[in-house]
């Protein structure tokens, strides 16, 4: 019983500091994701970008984030108000949840689940919900519309997510992250699926609400979406669930096709981190190349486009495991 305790003690302890790393370094990513794509774009535009605050501007995210917090908070008058206020702190539960299980290190993950991948796509759905939270309860048409765009989007896109990870998993008859890694140590799984690696990337640009597919918070024709009437810390929480979430499905992206932490002479944690973070530039660099598509546009590509071809992907794997 006395060592049932200590396991059980052992595991609280290493649950409570692998939160306070994941809040750390959810912060950190935004900061310096925010200050990246500020140069990217700059670079992209050929101009500089932030430069003023910090050398290179780096100090420039830390300023911004000074700002958000000193800012009021308001309440439109005619909120649903337990909505209103629920959806900022929702939208950041799936964040946490997803990083406990990602295997950054061979020796450096917060918990191994066998179900590891079910986990981060069924906490991740609870994103969509918050968005529709935000856009019924703010009261604002322009919000609404952003949230009934953003459900229409997810569902439509979190299917070929879905096939794409499918085969992986069907190759390696395992959930858990750490498993679908060290599978790879022959040869990356990208190379036997490379058509479930473009799927899976072009349904977690439209699941991240990313530039070509960001119709959820288009700022040209809606103000900014489903947040037009969030401020101060409450519209943080969304922006910093938005940047943390473009480099969860980068993670996934890297566990999944690429060999996750493994590669040679470097540790396994910065290797895990390049990758991931060369996909998140990927994913800036595609904010600036290619225009907003239509939302029909948008709804097309995914059913008439990459479900048929996941579909296909799938039988082709299946088929070819059974021989």
């Amino acid at each position: 019983m006395e060592q049932i305790g200590n396991m059980i003690g052992w595991e609280t302890v290493k649950m409570v500091v692998g939160l306070v790393g994941v809040l750390a370094f959810v912060v950190f990513n935004a900061l310096i994701l925010t200050w990246a794509e500020r140069k990217v774009a700059g670079h992209m535009q050929r101009r500089i970008g932030p430069k003023e605050v910090g050398p290179y501007g780096l100090i420039q995210p830390i300023a911004d984030a000074l700002k958000l917090l000193g800012k009021e908070i308001l309440t439109p008058r005619g909120v649903d108000k337990p909505l209103y206020y629920l959806a900022p702190m929702i939208i950041f539960v799936p964040v946490l949840v997803s990083f406990i299980v990602i295997p950054f290190d061979a020796s450096l993950q917060v918990m191994d689940i066998n179900v590891g991948i079910l986990v981060i796509l069924a906490f991740s759905s609870l994103s969509v919900f918050s968005i529709l939270m935000a856009g019924w309860g703010s009261n604002n048409k322009y919000a609404l519309i952003g949230a009934i765009r953003s459900i229409a989007q997810n569902i439509a896109y979190e299917i070929p997510l879905l096939l794409a990870l499918l085969s992986i998993i069907m190759m390696t008859n395992s959930f858990s992250l750490k498993t679908i890694v060290e599978a790879q140590k022959g040869l990356w799984f990208v190379v036997y699926q490379p058509l479930a690696f473009l799927i899976y990337f072009i349904a977690a640009v439209a699941e991240t609400n990313r530039t070509p597919f960001d119709l959820p918070e288009a700022e040209s024709e809606l103000v900014a979406g489903y947040h037009t009437e969030y401020s101060g810390m409450r519209f943080a929480l969304f922006f910093l669930a938005e940047y943390t979430n473009v480099f969860i499905v980068s993670a996934i992206a890297v566990t999944f096709f690429l060999g996750g932490y493994q590669g040679p002479f470097l540790p396994g944690i910065v290797w895990f981190l390049l990758k991931s973070y060369l996909l998140v530039f990927v994913i800036m660099w595609l904010r600036w190349t290619y225009p907003r598509v239509r939302f029909d546009q948008l709804l097309n590509i995914s059913w008439k486009a990459l479900i048929p071809l996941a579909f296909i992907n799938l039988l082709v794997t299946g088929g070819l495991l059974k021989l």
